[in-house]
């Protein structure tokens, strides 16, 4: 591939246009607003104005909403050889543009990535790396317009995934689509949150409500595109929702009945969320593994993250997660450094030993603690957190 075109310089847009002119492709930007192609020009991502002969390929970085419009446009104008788009809903575009595009050279695409910011400035040029892309082709697809998609995948260093569109829609309504929605009616919680609760704010609700944080007016547009697979997902956590909420009902009660009743309504959505935890890919898509976190305090100064990070290396260790708990009123962090079961009783010690604060925490029931001292001997430190979650 020698050139390419991206029409739309957003996160996505740019952030391909960026991978592509890594890999030596001449790279052309086009969007609506002049000034986001420039920016995205000025970060090394092509140069601003359509190519001078077609383009061996196309990529509409523009809302779902807008895909038929833009690809009809863009045949019309001879843009380029083929076309993809980069929308994270497949079938609503396929259906608007069956009758107003050649189908021969298109073909769907959605790359599983993204941030919670928006435009050029939050783009990157290994935003793919290792994620999958999908692609969509239809019957009409040509093989020539499948393998330019292909290369742009590979380009960016992504892992191509072949899926019918619809079958796509539905699977990114569970994975993607509902769990934002979810995320926002968490966060809508906290619009008049009182202090008291902001001073006790950790690590667990930043993780359910991190993407909560991204342009609504997006998001608008995605759901829109998707609406009814989303809202069958949503169906389905009311009446769990309206269960836990009962069962919880009950536990407040003073009645020894309802309180069991409330018991076992609670207990069987929290063990029905764990099994369906455990149906998450791990790392490269394989099954997860059996993780313990490490738990180390570190000041909140620049580079110690990199210190700490550098000494596991040195030590040996591979982290498969890390993440970092900042102390409302210190100037502190606590990273919990996941790592296999067999390596975090030595890495703790290890780590203790090199002066850095390892936190110790209870064991959990489910995890063999560690055997108890002979009577007599002297108390001794457990120095790791035996906890899988």
């Amino acid at each position: 591939m020698r050139t390419a075109a991206v029409v739309g310089t957003g996160l996505i847009g740019t952030s391909v246009a960026l991978a592509l002119t890594h890999s030596g492709v001449s790279v052309h930007l086009l969007d609506a607003d002049e000034s986001a192609a420039r920016t995205a020009a000025s970060l090394g991502a092509g140069t601003v104005g359509t190519p001078p002969a077609p383009a061996d390929i196309a990529v509409l970085a523009v809302p779902p909403g807008s895909i038929a419009e833009e690809l009809a446009k863009q045949q019309s104008n001879g843009l380029a050889r083929s076309y993809t788009d980069v929308a994270s809903v497949k079938a609503g575009p396929e259906r608007g543009a069956v009758d107003r595009a050649d189908f021969t050279c298109y073909i769907g695409g959605h790359p599983m990535a993204g941030r919670e910011t928006s435009g050029p400035l939050s783009a990157c040029s290994t935003l793919f790396e290792g994620r999958s892309w999908v692609l969509t082709p239809t019957p009409d697809t040509a093989i020539d317009t499948l393998n330019r998609a292909l290369e742009v995948v590979a380009l960016c260093r992504a892992v191509p995934v072949v899926m019918e569109s619809g079958t796509h829609d539905r699977a990114v309504a569970l994975v993607s689509h509902t769990p934002h929605v979810v995320a926002s009616l968490m966060a809508a919680r906290l619009e008049n949150m009182p202090e008291e609760a902001a001073q006790l704010v950790g690590q667990g609700l930043r993780d359910v409500t991190r993407v909560a944080g991204s342009d609504p007016r997006l998001w608008v547009d995605i759901l829109d595109a998707n609406a009814s697979a989303v809202a069958s997902i949503l169906q389905e956590l009311t009446t769990d929702l309206s269960g836990v909420v009962a069962g919880l009902r009950s536990l407040a009660s003073d009645s020894a009945d309802e309180r069991a009743q409330g018991m076992t309504l609670v207990t069987d959505l929290l063990s029905r969320g764990r099994k369906g935890h455990e149906r998450v890919p791990g790392k490269h898509g394989k099954k997860p593994f059996p993780c313990i976190p490490v738990h180390v305090l570190i000041g909140d100064q620049a580079g110690e993250l990199a210190r700490l990070v550098s000494t596991v290396a040195e030590l040996g260790v591979n982290i498969e997660e890390m993440t970092i708990d900042h102390s409302p009123g210190e100037a502190t962090g606590l990273v919990a450094l996941m790592v296999e079961a067999a390596s975090a009783a030595q890495l703790a010690r290890r780590l203790g030993d090199g002066g850095w604060t390892v936190q110790r925490t209870p064991p959990r029931p489910d995890v063999p603690a560690p055997a108890a001292p002979a009577v007599g001997s002297p108390p001794r430190a457990v120095p790791w957190a035996a906890d899988t979650a």
